[in-house]
């Protein structure tokens, strides 16, 4: 008689080490199609947990790459099923005033959310990782959220990950036809509302990381003269969870001064998310001595200016996920 123990056993040894080969690429292309790290990674793990639970009927059919993606695929559309798409605070109405700062709150499905890199984007091919990155931008995924939530997947898939028709068609569960035809549609809702163009973070860049050091250097010093030209004139400030943001260098500078002079003093760590520049930003601790997590800002950069400051204020769950510390000491 068989061990009843010996095939969990076995089938870990096995299966584990090749369901975690696909985990960054399943937790992005989830993020692509939810718009939040946290329902990304909810739905890997779910994935997962259905891979195992199904093992002994795939038997190899397909892929185990395309297996996978159909699970996470159906994950998704259930997760999104009923569910207003996420957006950013630029979408849901008019540009705020810093003098009347709304601090009225939405609820945290309300907004897209960035990703680390680390968790979303294979290494490898700097080509490949250039490419990846923009397809993690903010705006680029806000666009995706518009899409019909198959829609999205045949995008996703075709455009993105690069899958022929068939392999989408066969993953989906219909023909190459329907597939095409969603691709088409897909593409028309994007060009009638593009994404903003904004550059994806480039370490070998020397503009970008001039910017990038004047910007810290600015802020820092708490310098709204050098740090607001830097700005494009349409330079936008937003704040996830509040709805409230700004438009313009005159309204951040104004912003920063008085309802959010709390921020003088911070300190700023780099990392990079959405395929973005990003800081950890650490405000002085009210209780003296070091600095304590303020907010993850994802910079938006076109043409040697920047183009957006978003900051979002989740920090009990965004520093983690970011591998930032939790506190800075003195």
């Amino acid at each position: 008689m068989q061990d009843s123990t010996a095939r969990p056993a076995g089938l870990a040894q096995e299966l584990g080490p090749r369901l975690e080969q696909h985990r960054v690429s399943l937790t992005g292309y989830c993020y692509r199609m939810l718009g939040s790290a946290f329902d990304a990674e909810d739905a890997v793990q779910d994935t997962f947990v259905k891979a195992w639970q199904g093992y002994e009927r795939f038997e190899g059919r397909a892929s185990l790459r395309t297996w996978l993606h159909r699970i996470a695929t159906n994950v998704c559309l259930d997760m999104l099923d009923g569910r207003a798409r996420r957006e950013r605070p630029m979408a849901r109405g008019s540009a705020g005033s810093p003098d009347g700062f709304d601090f009225a709150t939405r609820p945290d499905a309300t907004w897209l959310q960035p990703i680390p890199d680390s968790r979303a984007l294979p290494g490898g091919d700097p080509a490949a990782l250039l490419a990846s990155r923009e397809t993690t931008r903010l705006a680029f995924v806000a666009a995706l959220q518009r899409l019909p939530p198959r829609q999205r997947a045949v995008l996703i898939l075709r455009e993105v990950l690069s899958w022929h028709a068939t392999e989408v068609a066969e993953l989906l569960g219909t023909t190459v036809a329907s597939v095409n035809s969603a691709l088409q549609r897909a593409r028309a809702t994007l060009a009638a509302t593009p994404a903003p163009a904004t550059d994806t973070y480039a370490p070998l860049a020397e503009e970008q990381q001039t910017l990038l050091g004047r910007y810290v250097d600015a802020f820092e010093r708490y310098d709204m003269d050098s740090l607001t030209s830097l700005l494009h004139e349409e330079a936008t400030l937003s704040m996830p969870p509040y709805a409230l943001w700004l438009r313009g260098p005159p309204a951040i500078c104004a912003w920063h001064l008085g309802t959010g002079a709390g921020c003088r003093g911070s300190r700023l760590v780099p990392t990079v998310a959405s395929g973005t520049p990003a800081f950890g930003q650490y405000r002085p601790s009210a209780s003296g001595g070091g600095h304590e997590p303020w907010a993850l800002q994802v910079l938006e950069i076109s043409g040697g200016r920047i183009v957006g400051l978003n900051a979002f204020l989740d920090t009990a769950r965004l520093f983690p996920l970011c591998g930032l510390p939790p506190r800075l000491g003195a």
